[in-house]
């Protein structure tokens, strides 16, 4: 298996003002394999297809991530952040399944380790 070491974004709604929320992030390091390795092309109705992976990704959680696995927003891995579609706890690890590329909000803050 493929080794991983990459950013982990944990994301916290939180109200910004009155009535306007937004997505606060926090990103951490973890370090785990790659357990499955494929891409899927998606077909759709769009004049440019939606790349998509189906990878899953093993990593060694911490107290933080155990306590917090509902909150991952994406993983960064070859160079992009993908978006983690789905959680599977078994202690102490994490299995992450990615899906498409993330879009959404990172942190701005350096990542805490």
């Amino acid at each position: 298996m493929a080794k991983f070491h990459g950013r982990v974004g944990f994301g916290d709604t939180v109200e910004v003002r009155p009535g306007v929320f937004a997505d606060e992030i926090v990103e951490h390091l973890f370090y785990g394999e790659i357990i499955q390795n494929r891409r899927i092309l998606q077909q759709d109705e769009s004049l440019n297809r939606d790349l998509s992976i189906s990878n899953s990704i093993s990593i060694v959680g911490n107290a933080y991530a155990s306590e917090h696995f509902f909150a991952i927003k994406y993983v960064e891995w070859a160079g992009e952040l993908w978006t983690v579609t789905d959680v599977e706890v078994q202690t102490p690890r994490l299995i992450l399944q990615l899906g498409e590329v993330y879009n959404g909000p990172t942190a701005e803050a350096s990542v805490t380790p």
